[in-house]
């Protein structure tokens, strides 16, 4: 047998093997670690590209979604000062009718008035307090909301909401009255009912705006679930295929040093030549 000294290059093209095996192991380690194929862009760059697009919008989404569910929340605390509103005008009414009749005397008008009276101050503190964050929601400021529930710009985006509400006691027309004697009373009734009116209008105003920002928030909703599922379409790993690819490359890997190990003991036999 001879031996001839020179370059080889099976020792060359093992070790080439090996750096690729190591480097496959290391993506499938890194992609399962992570739960993303896509570590970085390199590893499919129109994917990354996409899947980033996609993440700006999912999380514009989901910003939109809270912005949705903010402005419920404003409609909700008017909501509840109307309510009770309502109720203390259910309350003045009862008083008024009690008071019309001539089963109780004047002075017995004069508690009815009393509670009447206390009644409806609160009714107007409520109206002037009743406030979301420094806004307030009752007491017709003409101001008007644009609430951004889209991830886009665009009018289509916007939902503008003029807050134009006025439940004060002079609003509504109670403001001054009393039930003191029979014709008072009566009178009252009538004042009483459109106030009913006033404020069951401006309850339905804030209802509607409410539910439509209710359907807002669901398809908010949707549309985020959607998004999350396309980019999991392009990022996610496929588990069951990286841990095959990684399998694959550990096997490349043992076979290459168990290669490279042979080449470079065939080179080494040479220098046994030289022993004397």
């Amino acid at each position: 047998m001879s031996f001839r000294i020179s370059t080889s290059s099976v020792p060359l093209q093992a070790a080439r093997h090996l750096s690729n095996a190591q480097a496959q192991i290391d993506r499938s380690l890194a992609a399962l670690a992570s739960g993303s194929r896509v570590v970085r862009a390199g590893d499919d760059a129109a994917g990354f590209a996409i899947s980033e697009n996609l993440r700006g919008q999912l999380g514009g989404t989901k910003q939109a979604k809270f912005n949705a569910e903010s402005a419920a929340s404003l409609v909700q605390t008017a909501e509840g000062g109307l309510n009770e509103q309502n109720n203390i005008l259910v309350r003045l009414r009862e008083l008024a009718v009690y008071a019309a009749s001539d089963t109780i005397g004047d002075d017995e008008r004069q508690f009815l008035d009393t509670e009447f009276q206390q009644l409806t101050d609160e009714f107007d503190r409520i109206a002037k307090t009743t406030r979301y964050g420094n806004k307030s929601l009752l007491t017709g400021t003409g101001e008007e909301f644009s609430f951004q529930v889209g991830a886009f710009k665009g009018e289509e985006n916007v939902i503008k909401f003029k807050l134009d509400a006025d439940t004060t006691s002079s609003d509504v027309g109670i403001d001054g009255l009393d039930i003191e004697d029979q014709d008072a009373a009566l009178d009252a009734l009538n004042s009483l009912d459109d106030a009913i009116l006033h404020v069951a209008g401006t309850r339905s105003t804030f209802g509607a705006m409410q539910s439509r920002l209710q359907h807002a928030v669901g398809a908010l909703d949707v549309q985020a679930e959607n998004l999350d599922a396309a980019r999991g379409h392009i990022t996610d790993v496929n588990v069951a295929e990286e841990t095959a690819k990684l399998a694959q490359a550990q096997i490349q890997q043992q076979a290459g040093i168990a290669v490279l190990a042979q080449a470079n003991a065939a080179n080494a036999r040479a220098i046994h030549l030289l022993d004397i």
